[in-house]
């Protein structure tokens, strides 16, 4: 099943330099809210509970794509948005360079939301 997928998303993926998602479905949750250990779910119901929040980055992390979260963008608490680049297969170079160009326009290093751990 997985070399199917891995096979059809690299197909699909020839026709694009890079692919554009949401990193994940909403924004930020509190910390400890994605607990794996939460003794209220079983397996389908961290499954549903991480798929949920989390839906556009899991198809790549099987197919074994290339992908980048980069914070491009702020919450109105401050918090950073990612949004996530897919390249096709075997092709990091094209992300990284990507990456490279959008941090020279868009420096987030420096970006802090009013409450952080250094």
């Amino acid at each position: 099943m997985f070399n199917t997928a891995r096979r059809e998303v690299a197909r699909f993926l020839t026709g694009y330099d890079i692919y554009l998602t949401p990193t994940t479905a909403r924004p930020n949750l509190p910390l400890g809210c994605l607990d794996a250990n939460d003794p209220t779910l079983d397996a389908h119901g961290w499954y549903s509970k991480i798929f949920d929040y989390a839906p556009f980055t899991a198809l790549f992390n099987a197919t074994g794509n290339p992908a980048i979260s980069l914070p491009l963008a702020e919450s109105e608490r401050g918090w950073p948005i990612g949004v996530q680049f897919v390249g096709r297969y075997g092709d990091e170079a094209t992300l990284l360079q990507l990456a490279a160009n959008l941090e020279m326009a868009m420096p987030w290093a420096d970006r802090r939301p009013p409450i952080y751990a250094a």
